[in-house]
């Protein structure tokens, strides 16, 4: 006898109590969304991005804006280890997230979703201190395979801002080559299959602003084009299919971190006291 299917469904109009809720965060962070258009309004949608340190930061940000700017409410794919911890498990379900796995994000697509997936997982999460802004995708083709299963196209998007709010003094390497390590290793808890080679093991991080604070940093997000899986139709069990169209989305998505990085360096409103100056200068200007 099959499993019964998990359920998906979740109340939209929670999505308008966190959008207000979370209003003086995204005045604060002053979110720039760029390319929204190449979100489609209905349908099923693979949405595929880099994840950062700290996402818990850019990921409302980044739901409010598509929400905002599409009416389209985002089903993230979250680790099976969030929705192991009580209450926070509750919290994700709440705002839409269900557990990543592949047959409850065939559920969504079969359900005309716009799924958000995070290849990188817990990798980028529990960056090191050289890895900032790198994908660390390794061999995970799962979010090309659905794409071609199901028929549905793929738009590439980054994220950047958060990984300059925070600096890593200390990663999974130094603790793994200090006591702790010898510790975990005398437990045997570094053998492990959940442990995956220190990926649980989070960065210590501080604020590069006063006091070790958290650096106000402006959020930026870009979305490309949708990618059609079309050409892979019927080959979602073929490996060398899905690492092509994998290969193709991260590629993209590494161009549009580049990109983004240029925009924030660009920008003369990157953070809250400039933009505070430009909105007193305008509003003098007006007065005149």
């Amino acid at each position: 006898m099959a499993a019964p299917r998990e359920s998906i469904d979740f109340d939209p109009s929670l999505i308008d109590t966190l959008d207000h809720r979370l209003q003086p965060l995204k005045r604060l962070l002053s979110p720039v969304s760029i390319g929204t258009e190449h979100v489609p309004r209905e349908g099923p949608v693979l949405l595929i991005a880099n994840h950062t340190i700290c996402g818990i930061v850019d990921i409302p940000m980044l739901g409010l804006e598509i929400y905002e700017k599409t009416g389209r409410t985002v089903r993230g794919l979250g680790d099976h280890n969030h929705f192991a911890v009580p209450v926070w498990r509750d919290l994700l379900t709440q705002i839409g997230a269900v557990r990543g796995a592949r047959e409850i994000c065939g559920q969504l697509l079969e359900s005309g979703e716009a799924v958000l997936v995070f290849p990188g997982g817990g990798s980028e999460v529990m960056k090191q201190k050289h890895e900032r802004y790198r994908l660390i995708w390794k061999e995970r083709i799962g979010f090309a395979r659905l794409a071609i299963q199901y028929g549905v196209p793929i738009v590439p998007f980054a994220s950047v801002g958060v990984e300059d709010m925070f600096e890593i003094v200390v990663d999974a390497e130094d603790i793994l080559r200090s006591p702790v390590g010898d510790l975990l290793r005398a437990l045997g808890i570094t053998e492990q299959p959940w442990f995956r080679h220190g990926e649980v093991i989070p960065p210590i991080s501080r604020g590069p602003g006063l006091g070790s604070l958290p650096r106000l940093e402006r959020q930026y997000f870009l979305f490309g084009e949708p990618i059609s899986s079309r050409e892979y139709a019927g080959r979602h069990e073929d490996r060398e299919a899905c690492f092509a169209l994998g290969e193709r989305v991260k590629t993209t998505i590494e161009g549009q971190i580049q990109a983004l990085r240029e925009v924030r360096e660009a920008d003369p409103n990157r953070y809250p006291l400039q933009r505070l100056m430009h909105r007193m200068a305008s509003r003098l200007g007006e007065r005149r």
